[in-house]
């Protein structure tokens, strides 16, 4: 059995904005969401810049009390998948609830409730120390509150597959779509670990830019001053729906998703090879199931982290994939705005492909001033750009050398 999945419905919350239409609207616009960091003390940080996410009310979702125990990953989580719920104008009944799931990705799960109560643990003893801490931080969370709100009763899976793990979640729900398990899947990606340990830790790593005396300047992937990616948080869902399904209720549909690829570079545990062999595998393995030729793809949006390994990888890979063709993509990545939201990032890249496919317009890419000679491809520089996209990729490349791609299609009847 396969059979046709489409794009229903779309939710965000990133720092752009709470919501589809604003974030969408910013990051067309070329607005960033990075600015210094509030939620800690940043005295003795190296890091001092973020993409916080401004002005979430989660009341505006869920009540206080169900909130209060809630992970703030979690509730990012959920407000998507109401506004992209609402969106796509599902319902969710007692004789269609076990054909529909929820799948989705994050990296990390509740860390700075971690944080917070291993400080109560060692301050104030182990008594203290909320019942609600462990259904708080562990990564299947969000698919299980999702699926508790929604009352859906079909798969209810959480991928942690690092950067990669929205893509995943997106990818997976498309193939238990396609194959028959579902009608329908709440899908996406959410993270928020903007804390103190979150952001020692990639600063130890050296992948974060300190580039902290200019934060709307600092994520600028492709571009030869690059110094690292910027922490971000938010979430990214979308519905995911069989076309007939969508069909005879009448349902907008946004994009339709035709080819899903994942891989492992099985190389190093944060750094891909410098021929990207193992995104070159996951983006032809997307393109095989899409059944495209290379030349029906018309524009990527790429991981482009903007530390110096990723995007030079990732520009090689792309070249190795398409050829000559390579020169003639629009690539864009979203991340010079949005920052990188780890686990969400997929998620959310996920949507803005969608809207770019149903708009027609690619998003740009920020801050590229001068690209690295090794980065040489047409990246939207600085403004978006109206133009003809039949068909859409979107990369994501995690820690552990784990890879997800998932192509979609202007909709034909």
């Amino acid at each position: 059995m396969s059979r046709r999945v489409v794009v229903t419905g779309v939710g965000l919350v990133t720092p752009q904005g709470i919501g589809v239409e604003k974030s969408w609207k910013n990051i067309c616009d070329g607005v960033t969401g990075i600015k210094e960091i509030t939620r800690f003390d940043t005295s003795d940080s190296a890091v001092k810049i973020a993409g916080e996410i401004q002005d979430f009310d989660v009341e505006q979702f869920i009540d206080k009390k169900t909130a209060k125990h809630i992970d703030l990953f979690a509730q990012y989580g959920l407000a998507a998948s109401i506004e992209a719920m609402e969106d796509s104008g599902y319902q969710v009944t007692e004789d269609n609830s076990e054909r529909v799931g929820v799948i989705t990705g994050c990296g990390m799960g509740g860390l700075p409730t971690i944080e917070k109560y291993h400080r109560v643990l060692f301050d104030r003893g182990p008594k203290k120390v909320t019942p609600f801490f462990i259904p708080m931080v562990i990564p299947n969370m969000p698919s299980g509150h999702i699926s508790m709100h929604f009352k859906t009763r079909g798969p209810n899976l959480a991928l942690t597959t690092a950067c990669a793990a929205g893509t995943h979640a997106v990818g997976e729900a498309y193939r238990h779509i396609r194959h028959g398990a579902c009608d329908m899947i709440i899908s996406g990606g959410c993270e928020a670990v903007i804390c103190a340990i979150g952001i020692a830790g990639f600063s130890s790593m050296k992948a974060l830019s300190t580039r902290n005396d200019q934060p709307k300047l600092a994520s600028r992937p492709f571009d030869k001053d690059r110094d690292g990616f910027i922490m971000s948080e938010g979430a990214g869902m979308l519905i995911l729906e069989e076309l007939e399904s969508a069909q005879a209720r009448g349902a907008k549909i946004y994009a339709e998703v035709i080819g899903y690829g994942l891989s492992s570079d099985a190389y190093h545990i944060a750094a891909p090879p410098e021929d990207g062999a193992g995104a070159v595998k996951c983006m032809q393995m997307a393109i095989d199931d899409s059944g495209l030729a290379l030349d029906e793809i018309d524009y990527v949006n790429a991981h482009g982290t903007s530390t110096p390994l990723n995007d030079r990888c990732e520009t090689a890979a792309l070249k190795k994939v398409f050829g000559e063709h390579a020169n003639s993509l629009a690539i864009s990545s979203t991340k010079s705005m949005t920052g990188h939201m780890l686990g969400a990032a997929g998620g959310i890249e996920s949507v803005f492909t969608a809207l770019a496919i149903n708009d027609q317009i690619a998003p740009p890419t920020i801050n590229l001033d001068e690209p690295s000679p090794e980065c040489d491809l047409d990246y939207v520089a600085n403004t978006a750009r109206r133009m003809n996209i039949r068909n859409a990729m979107s990369n994501s490349f995690g820690f552990g050398g784990t890879n997800g791609v998932v192509i979609m299609q202007r909709f034909n009847k």
